[in-house]
């Protein structure tokens, strides 16, 4: 299906969902029940058909017959095998620490006040992960049957981060999936969306042996947009109705607040915690800290840092979109009724209330766990930067005028890479005025620059990078839509993916 046409299905049926959320959720038990039924189908057809194929033969004696059936067999069996195992598909349960009620009692207790509260069913697993993030996972014991385990996954992290009431809040919004009708037709939902998709990708995978396979191929084709589409707005609207449930426990402002610190100081671990501890690198061969027995300080200093007026009024401009069952922060924080500011400093960590001295514990766990994980990426990247540093300062010796175009293009990387943008800039400049390019490389990261100053003339090298170099196509495509997405909105955006990568029309 065209993205288009499946974007405006899926904003009709999300119009759908909100004049008759019952009516919606009817339809998607529908659905749901018809994929089942027609998988069984499928198993049922297959059975019977290779059933009666022998009995046909075996009545008729025709040798002629035995070799056809057997030859339809082997094109049928894989396909038969593949719907099968798509019943007992087993789904990973979520990896961590598992900690027990004596290691946290106040959590635990804290959990039974919300299980008790809000009716819920029990959760069998509580696991400490090193993410920022929280989560619930519901996997049944046999495949797509039988009873569930219930995991709750708590990055440490993100406990290290949110104040006690915020951590509640987020926790009641994930076990709110799991209670009620809607809970339970949304965990279901989200099992066979992976079977599905499992499925999808296998009977395309074999397309081409048969054509059985081929059919089957062509019907799932059609019917997954359709299927995904009314599973997606059902898997947002429950996000919605998750969010109230939260809310309607710990109150509107403390959820409102969490989700307005988890979107700010999320971005800035990713974009800025991770990033400036791999820097080091480049000048010691291990690191200074390690980032899990340092997070909690490093949280707490860089407060000024990801709570600004900027880095909020960007992140309330971002809309939901079709990749993410989650709406917007600001959508969520809209439907809490509140309005958004920024969130306060947090004093007591709900890492320090609930768990106590297993924080020092597990944080020295992930750190050795963290550091056997990227140990020798660490050496690997400290080789080549003190190599890198070395041809710097050898380059960095001549006068511009004197080295050659691959020297004066390799001395502003170089320079980028490894003191800053700015100072890379009137090298690329003086690179790109020279005869005998193009310069695809210097283009892109002079671009790259330019849009790092909101100096839309970056859009013009981007274009002229990926157009010299196919290997900076999707960068340079990525860099100009993220930069117009921001400034000028979707629209803009879009035109210049398509402009830069036309077969994306």
């Amino acid at each position: 299906m065209d993205p288009y046409v499946y974007e405006g299905l899926v904003e009709r049926l999300e119009a759908q969902s909100y004049r008759s959320p019952s009516a919606f959720r009817g339809k998607v038990i529908l659905i749901s029940s018809a994929a089942y039924m027609a998988l069984f189908a499928v198993l049922l057809g297959l059975a019977l058909l290779l059933y009666f194929g022998i009995q046909v033969a075996q009545e008729n004696h025709r040798s002629i017959g035995l070799i056809r059936l057997a030859i339809l067999s082997v094109m049928l069996l894989p396909l038969f095998f593949v719907v099968l195992r798509m019943f007992s598909l087993r789904l990973e349960p979520p990896k961590g620490h598992e900690i027990q009620r004596a290691d946290a009692p106040k959590l635990f207790e804290l959990l039974d006040q919300m299980r008790k509260k809000l009716k819920g069913p029990k959760i069998h697993h509580v696991l400490i992960d090193r993410e920022y993030n929280a989560a619930i996972a519901q996997l049944p014991k046999f495949g797509l049957f039988g009873d569930h385990t219930n995991y709750l996954v708590l990055g440490l992290p993100y406990l290290m981060a949110a104040p006690p009431k915020e951590m509640l809040a987020t926790i009641a919004h994930e076990y709110g999936h799991l209670c009620g009708g809607h809970g339970q037709l949304s965990a279901r939902v989200y099992r066979q969306r992976k079977v599905f998709g499992a499925l999808h990708e296998q009977v395309n995978a074999a397309a081409d042996s048969s054509f059985i396979n081929a059919g089957m191929a062509s019907a799932l084709n059609r019917f997954m947009p359709y299927y995904n589409a009314y599973t997606f707005v059902l898997s947002r609207q429950d996000e919605y109705e998750a969010d109230r449930t939260a809310s309607d426990l710990v109150g509107a402002s403390a959820n409102a607040s969490g989700l307005i610190r988890d979107t700010l100081l999320g971005s800035w671990i990713r974009q800025e915690f991770w990033p400036r501890l791999f820097k080091q690198a480049d000048m010691h061969a291990q690191p200074l800290f390690l980032p899990y027995t340092q997070m909690r300080s490093a949280l707490n200093d860089s407060y000024d840092e990801w709570a600004t007026s900027d880095r909020l009024r960007v992140a309330w401009q971002q809309k939901s979109d079709l990749h993410d069952t989650h709406p917007s922060m600001r959508d969520r924080v809209e439907a809490t009724g509140k309005n958004y500011k920024l969130p306060s400093q947090v004093e007591v960590a709900a890492a320090e209330g609930m768990l106590g001295p297993l924080v020092v514990q597990l944080a020295e766990k992930f750190d050795l766990e963290w550091w056997e994980e990227e140990r020798k990426t660490w050496e690997t990247r400290n080789r080549y930067a003190q190599r890198s540093i070395a041809r710097l300062h050898e380059l960095c010796s001549l006068p511009l005028s004197s080295l050659k175009l691959q020297d004066l293009q390799e001395r502003a990387l170089l320079t980028a890479e490894f003191e800053s943008p700015k100072a890379a800039k009137p090298i690329l400049e003086h690179l790109l005025r020279q005869t005998g390019g193009p310069f695809p490389k210097a283009a892109y990261f002079y671009g790259r620059i330019l849009l790092g100053e909101n100096h839309d003339a970056g859009l013009d090298q981007l274009e002229a990078a990926a157009k010299n170099d196919r290997s900076l196509i999707e960068p340079a495509a990525s860099a100009g839509y993220a930069y117009l997405l921001e400034r000028q909105g979707e629209q803009a955006a879009q035109l210049w993916w398509a402009k830069v990568m036309p077969e994306q029309k």
